[in-house]
């Protein structure tokens, strides 16, 4: 991954746009930052447009955010009457949004579609995390910090692709490699923080004896933790956290005595998928290298290997 993106920077800030006086739009529909990872989306968004707009005077990059998934599918319709030449989506929810990036494929636009794939295989290019390796790596960290054995609980995000991607690997290794480990339950927390403190204050409840807990977002890890201090209980010997947070990486960098892990899933693909759209442009839409998938494997981090995935200017 780290190749493809070295390549498509240098390509892309050595070229411009062609012939001059001729803008090409690419219009990025995202969603609004309503939690941590969302933020970070946004602002490598922001990023990417300042510098590739800097890079090529003949580009306009337009970013749109919204809340839900009504509000941008609306927002979608409206970068199309701005004749864009490239759309790049990262969706809400694939149903609502798959109608609207259906008449961008139509109006002639180079799609380019970011993590939540769409519920046709109508895009051009897919960049994505490997939500896969996102819970295999999440399942098997909580193998290892519990050394094979005690009761966990899962706290899952939007119900969604991604989330059941992410859900069923990591029950998957828990079932295959670590039999002793027991899943007490296993509910939505919607990637947000206070749904994740209310949700975890109802599990403390119903469970007299929790030995680990995977969050699969930092944010609803964040929540979870304090639950978990304010009632005064000690049973617990492991969190385990997903997206790779710059506050909970520090953290487990400073060896938390609960923090013990998360997962990375870097909210920079949606800078890899707008330079994406452009290299598709400036080549006869053509996938680059022909791929029509980029894939981006999430790792594990502990306090083992927590100094290489600390970026304190992050904003995530």
């Amino acid at each position: 991954m780290k190749a493809i993106f070295v390549a498509l920077v240098g390509c892309l800030l050595l070229c411009g746009c062609g012939e001059s006086g001729v803008k090409l739009r690419i219009g990025v529909s995202i969603p609004a930052a309503t939690h941590g990872w969302a933020g970070g989306v946004v602002w490598c968004a922001e990023q990417a447009e300042a510098r590739l707009e800097a890079a090529n005077p003949d580009l306009d990059v337009i970013i749109v955010t919204s809340a839900d998934a009504a509000s941008q599918a609306e927002r979608i319709e409206n970068l199309l009457v701005r004749q864009i030449d490239a759309l790049v989506v990262m969706a809400q929810e694939p149903g609502p949004i798959t109608p609207a990036c259906e008449k961008a494929k139509k109006a002639g636009a180079y799609l380019v579609v970011v993590s939540n794939p769409l519920t046709k295989d109508i895009a051009d290019v897919f960049v994505n995390g490997d939500n896969g390796s996102f819970g295999k790596a999440a399942g098997e960290a909580m193998g290892a910090l519990l050394e094979g054995k005690g009761d966990i609980l899962v706290m899952e995000g939007i119900p969604c692709p991604i989330n059941s991607e992410r859900v069923d690997a990591f029950k998957k290794v828990i079932a295959n490699e670590y039999p002793d480990i027991r899943i007490l339950d296993s509910q939505p927390a919607w990637w947000n923080t206070e749904k994740g403190l209310a949700l975890m204050e109802n599990y403390l409840l119903k469970y007299p004896k929790i030995d680990g807990v995977w969050a699969g977002d930092d944010d609803v890890l964040i929540g979870a933790l304090k639950a978990y201090q304010e009632s005064g209980r000690s049973d617990l010997k492991a969190f385990v956290g997903g997206g790779g947070s710059k506050n909970i990486v520090q953290q487990i960098k400073d060896r938390h005595p609960l923090v013990k892990g998360t997962v990375t899933y870097p909210p920079q693909m949606i800078e890899t998928a707008i330079m994406t759209a452009l290299d598709g442009l400036q080549n006869n839409k053509r996938p680059p290298d022909g791929k029509k998938e980029i894939i981006i494997q999430s790792r594990i981090v502990t306090s083992k290997n927590a100094e290489q995935f600390y970026f304190p200017l992050s904003v995530y």
